[in-house]
C-alpha cells in the first residue's frame, strides 16, 4: 500500500521552493516540514532538495517525483469535488411513494418544486395506499401518515396532521349541535373505510363508533356531502381547513379532538444515507 507519509510536505516544499512557507501553507511547523522530508527521503533512498541557507531547490530525482505526485494530489482534489457536487448537486434515481389523496394534494407540488433545483434527478413518484416492500421494490423514502407499525424501516418526523369533526351551518341549523362525541349517535356520520372517529378524553385516545346513510373511500366526495349538508363527517386539516376558514363548515367538538398525528417519512435503515435523499428530507421537512 502507498505510504502518503510527507507526500504532502513534499509537494509543498517544491512549490514554495521554501520549508517555512510550505509549514505556513500546511498550517505546521517548519520542523515537522523538515522531518517528514528527511523521512521521505530516507523511505525512497533519494535526495530530493538541494538546501542551501539561502535557497531550496529540486534535484532530478526531486522533479520526476514531484511531476507523479503532483498528479495524485490533483486526482484526489478532483475526487473531493466530485463528492462536493453530489451532495450539492443531487442526481439520479429517487424512487418515492405517497398516499394517494395526500401525495397529490401536499407531497406532489413539493416534489415537483424539490425536482425543478435539482433537474440532474430523476424522480419516480407512485402515489398509492397500499404499504409498500421499500426494501423490496428499491424504494428511497416513503410518506405515512398518523401512527407508525413497528418497521424495521428508519422514520423521520415531517409535520403534523389535525383532524377536525364538522358540518356545514345549514346541517348544523337542522339538527343541532354535538356538545360531546357521545351525541353523534343522534346525528348522520358521513364514514370514510373506517367506522370509527378518533377523540380524546382526559388525555387518552378514545374510538367512538359511528353510522350514517354515506360511506366513502373518498375523502373529497365526504367533503362535498358535509358541504350540501348531508351529515357530519371527521377528515385532516389539509380536506378542510379552508374550509372552515370561510365558513363553509364548522369544527365541532374541539375540546374533544384527538392529539394531532405524525406526517411521516420512512426510509430504508441505511447507516449511510445517500445525500440526496438527505437533502429530499430535509427539503420536506423544512416545507411541512
Amino acid at each position: 500500500m502507498f505510504n502518503w507519509e510527507g507526500v504532502s510536505e513534499f509537494v509543498a516544499v517544491a512549490e514554495a521552493e521554501s520549508f517555512t512557507q510550505a509549514g505556513i501553507r500546511l498550517g505546521i511547523s517548519t520542523a515537522q516540514v523538515s522531518r517528514q522530508i528527511s523521512a521521505l527521503e530516507a523511505r525512497l533512498a533519494a535526495k530530493l532538495f538541494h538546501r542551501t541557507t539561502r535557497k531550496v531547490s529540486v534535484t532530478e530525482a526531486g522533479q520526476i517525483y514531484y511531476l507523479h505526485c503532483r498528479q495524485v494530489l490533483d486526482g484526489l482534489d478532483e475526487a473531493e469535488r466530485a463528492i462536493t457536487n453530489l451532495q450539492t448537486t443531487p442526481r439520479g434515481l429517487l424512487k418515492i411513494t405517497a398516499p394517494v389523496t395526500y401525495g397529490e394534494g401536499i407531497i406532489a407540488p413539493l416534489i415537483n418544486q424539490f425536482l425543478a433545483l435539482h433537474p440532474a434527478l430523476e424522480i419516480q413518484f407512485n402515489l398509492t395506499n397500499l404499504k409498500i416492500d421499500l426494501i423490496d421494490q428499491g424504494y428511497d423514502l416513503a410518506i405515512r401518515l398518523g401512527q407508525l407499525e413497528d418497521s424495521s424501516m428508519m422514520a423521520k418526523r415531517l409535520g403534523s396532521r389535525t383532524q377536525y369533526v364538522c358540518a356545514s351551518p345549514s346541517y348544523l341549523a337542522t339538527y343541532g349541535l354535538p356538545y360531546t362525541f357521545s351525541e353523534l349517535d343522534q346525528h348522520n356520520c358521513l364514514v370514510g373505510t373506517r367506522d370509527y372517529w378518533r377523540f380524546q378524553e382526559n388525555g387518552k385516545a378514545r374510538n367512538i363508533r359511528v353510522k350514517g346513510n354515506l360511506s366513502c373511500n373518498s375523502g373529497y366526495a365526504l367533503v362535498d356531502a358535509a358541504i350540501k349538508g348531508l351529515g357530519i363527517i371527521q377528515l385532516p386539516d389539509y380536506y378542510v381547513s379552508e374550509l372552515i376558514e370561510v365558513g363553509k363548515l364548522i369544527p365541532l367538538l374541539e375540546n374533544q379532538r384527538q392529539a394531532d398525528e405524525g406526517i411521516w417519512a420512512l426510509y430504508p435503515h441505511n447507516r449511510h444515507l445517500s445525500p440526496k435523499v438527505q437533502m429530499l428530507l430535509d427539503f420536506l421537512s423544512e416545507q411541512l
